[in-house]
Order: C-alpha cells, then structure tokens, then sequence
C-alpha cells in the first residue's frame, strides 16, 4: 500500500488562522499576476498609445482564454477538495489527473478556434487598421500559449485543493520578475534578438508562463497526488471528465461572462474613442493591484468551502465566509482611500496622453466605491463553487456581466445621453445588485447542504457516490 501522508487540517484547525494561511500567499501571487500585467501595460505606453489600445482591445480575447482555465481549475478545486475533506484520497488522485488531460486538451482546442475567431472579434470591438494589426500580432502569439495558460490555472487549483497556495505566489512572483526583464529585450531588440515591438510582449509572456508551470508541476508532482499509487490514471476517463465538466462548465461559463462583460464595456467604450478604450484598460488595472489583497480571500473560502463541504461542517463554511468578509471590508476601505486620493497619480504613470488620465482618474473615483462590493460578491461566490453549486455563479454572471450591462449602457449612452459617466455609474449599480444577490444566495445554498446532510446523518447514510463524483445535489 502506498504511504499515506496525515489528514488535512483544513477541516479541523481555527478558520481565521486557516483563511489568513491561504489568503495571504494567494493575495502576492495574484499581485505579482497583475504586476506581470501592468509591466506589459507600461511597455505597451512606452511604444504608442495605439499599442496600448490595441492591449486593452485584446485583453477581453485574452481573457476568455483565462476565464475557460480558470473555470474548469475551479470546478477541480471544487471537486478535489470535497473528496479529500471526505476523507477519499484515491477519487481526488484520480479526479486531479484527469483535470490535467482536460487542461491539455482545452487548451489545443482554444488555440484553433482563437486562430480563426480573433480577426472578427477584434473588429467587433472596433478595431481597426493600425490598432487591428497590432491586435493581431499580439493575440497570433499568444495563442501557442494556450496549453500554459490553462496549465497554470489547473496545476494550482489542485495545489490550492491541498491547502498550499504558496506554490502559486512563487510561480507568479518568478514569471513577473522574468516578464521585467524578457518585456524590453524582445520589444527593443538587444544581444542578437530582433525588435519584435508589440509581438515581443506577447513572447516574454509565453516564455515567462512556461517556466512557472514548470515549477508548479515540480510541486505538484512531491505532493504525490498526481501519482499512479495515489490513484490516478492518465488515460482519459469518460466519467470523471463528465463529472470535472459538471463543475468545469458552469463555473467557467461564469468566468467567460466576465470576459464578455469586459467586451461589452469595450464595445461602448469604443464608440467614443481609442483613448476611452485605453484609459479604461489602464485604470482596471489600477483597480486590480488595489484589490488584490482581498482577492486571496477568494482562494482560501473556495478552498474551506469545499473542504469543509465534503466533511459535512457546514459551520465552518459559514465561518469561514464571515471572516473572508470582515477582512475584505477592511482592505476595500484603504483601497477606497488610496483611489480617491491617488487616481490621477497612477493614471499618469502609465501613459502622458492627458485625454486617457482624465477619463481613467473619473473612472477610478467611481470605482472607490465599488471594491467591496467586488470582495462581497466573489467571495460568496467561491463558497457556492466550493459546495460544488456553480449554476448559481452562472445565472448571476449572466446577468451582471451582459444583460444589464447592456440593457443599462444602451440606456445611458443612447436614451439619457450621460456619456462616459452613464458607463461609469452603471457598473457601479449592477455591481452592488450582484453583490447583494450572492449573499442571499449563497445563504440560502449552505443551509440547503447542511439540512441534506443532516437528513443522510439521520438515515445513517453515507453521501452518495454521485456527490463524490462531482454531481450537485439536487436544488
């Protein structure tokens, strides 16, 4: 028999020191993501602010690329984490393997269809001429990438799955110092590489995420949850695919509503002009750095949510998700402070173009005071997706992220005539709805899975091998 190494704390230890564990390694690696993103976004200001339009243009393509990976990362999670909080080392072995066939499988796929989607997509969004080119030339090389990008997000959901988020801070923080260096040298040519401008940020990209999945699968592979003694196997296994895509499909469809929704904010942006496009581009980066530390909460209630989920302790998700709060609120009130004070500073750091700095300074006066409801809404989300409940995410992600998007900018741009402010504060409205939607929601879930596993617990039953395999307990 194959060594077992000690059951997982996660469903035993103190949730504040558990949620401080994992948010605060998950928080540096999604910093030094974003700064891996702005250091792009300040090359990119340094060639033109065409090439800076034409990154923002790209980003919601990019995105839908990131959003399907972390999707079905997610649903793993999910997955993986509820059979080990029920105690099933084998079926999170097995689970964890088959993830990453998917993962590989998914990302040749998105390549393809990238390849043949993008030109019209990009002129959707308004692109044109120079800014099409240059879209063009970015996204033909990131593509490839496709597998890396879907890589990284599998490799760490089940790293995460296991309690360890510290794999993903050093992945991260080892592509981003990559990235400052690779930026430059394949943009401005040096030491017998040619100028490759806008293309050469799309490679230190590719080369920058290739050496991070290649430490990721290195940790991975010591935790021997990937091994074929733990139970995996390799071979594709059309059952637990289904039931990966059971998770895999709604929560990513969730995330890709995220990506249309920047899209759609795109497409009316871009009716008014490139400058418009390239401030919000800047600014909602400004707007991630500012919130990444309440983003790793997001990790370590997805995480709690699923562990503690299949091991019935429901207490401790509710817990776990007051405490992923309480500390959310505090971050957003300095990052509230910070953007009031701060918007025009930052803005100029990343573009002279006076016309983008008002725009983006506007914007990120308004978006003060969105960031707690972005924190309230993302993490009740990852307890609904930890307790393997994604449809919910899905239906909430369709409705903040295009349907009023759409129903309120028509409104405000072309019934009220706001202009860019209509934009502006229609995301605040939706977003604030959303939040408060997902509280009820995820409320309502967690007491729904505790009074099931209360009823198994009366007819002295074990959870069904269905639950087990990733199948969402009937509504």
């Amino acid at each position: 028999m194959p060594e077992k190494r000690p059951p997982s704390d996660l469903t035993t230890a103190p949730v504040p020191g558990l949620v401080r564990r994992l948010a605060v390694p998950a928080a540096v690696g999604f910093f030094f993501n974003t700064m891996f993103n702005v250091v792009d976004t300040y090359f990119a200001g340094r060639l033109s602010t065409e090439a800076l339009a034409a990154l923002s243009f790209s980003f919601p393509i990019f995105f839908m690329l990131v959003a399907v990976g972390s999707g079905f990362a997610t649903g793993t999670t999910a997955l993986v984490g509820n059979a080990l909080g029920a105690g099933d080392r084998r079926r999170a072995s097995l689970v964890g393997a088959q993830g990453i066939v998917l993962a590989v499988v998914m990302g040749v796929a998105m390549s393809f269809v990238g390849y043949a989607a993008m030109p019209s997509l990009f002129r959707l969004l308004g692109a044109r001429g120079a800014d099409l080119d240059l879209c063009l030339q970015y996204m033909r090389v990131i593509l490839p990438g496709s597998v890396l990008i879907f890589g990284i997000h599998m490799l760490s959901s089940l790293l995460n799955a296991q309690g360890d988020t510290r794999t993903f801070r050093d992945a991260l923080m080892l592509a981003f110092l990559l990235n400052i260096g690779l930026d430059p040298w394949f943009m401005f040519g040096g030491f017998g590489v040619p100028a490759m401008g806008i293309g050469g940020l799309a490679l230190a990209t590719i080369v920058a995420q290739a050496f991070s999945v290649a430490l990721m699968a290195h940790r991975l592979r010591r935790t021997g949850l990937v091994r074929r003694s733990e139970g995996a196997r390799w071979r594709p296994d059309r059952a637990v695919l289904t039931a990966i895509a059971k998770q895999g499909l709604p929560a990513g469809g969730g995330m890709m509503t995220m990506a249309i929704g920047v899209f759609v904010i795109t497409w009316f942006l871009g009716r008014f002009s490139h400058e418009a496009v390239a401030a919000y581009g800047v600014a909602t980066r400004i707007e991630q750095i500012l919130l990444l530390p309440a983003i790793g909460l997001n990790v370590a209630t997805l995480t709690l949510a699923a562990q503690n989920g299949g091991a019935r302790r429901f207490d401790r998700v509710r817990e776990a998700v007051r405490t992923a709060l309480l500390a959310g609120a505090a971050l957003s009130a300095l990052g509230c402070v910070l953007l009031l004070a701060g918007a025009r500073l930052l803005m100029s750091r990343f573009t002279g173009d006076q016309a983008v700095i008002d725009i983006g300074t506007r914007y990120l006066h308004i978006a003060a005071f969105i960031g707690f409801a972005y924190v309230t809404l993302f993490i009740n989300l990852s307890a609904l997706q930890g307790l393997k409940r994604p449809v919910l995410a899905l239906w909430l992600g369709l409705g903040r992220q295009i349907v009023a998007p759409l129903v309120v900018f028509t409104l405000a741009t072309r019934v009220w005539h706001t202009g860019l402010d209509g934009i502006w504060w229609g995301i605040f409205g939706i977003t604030w709805t959303a939040a408060l939607a997902a509280i009820v929601l995820a409320r309502r879930e967690v007491a729904h899975a505790e009074r099931l596993a209360h009823t198994e617990h009366r007819a002295g039953a074990m959870p069904a091998e269905g639950d087990l395999r990733g199948e969402s307990a009937p509504a």
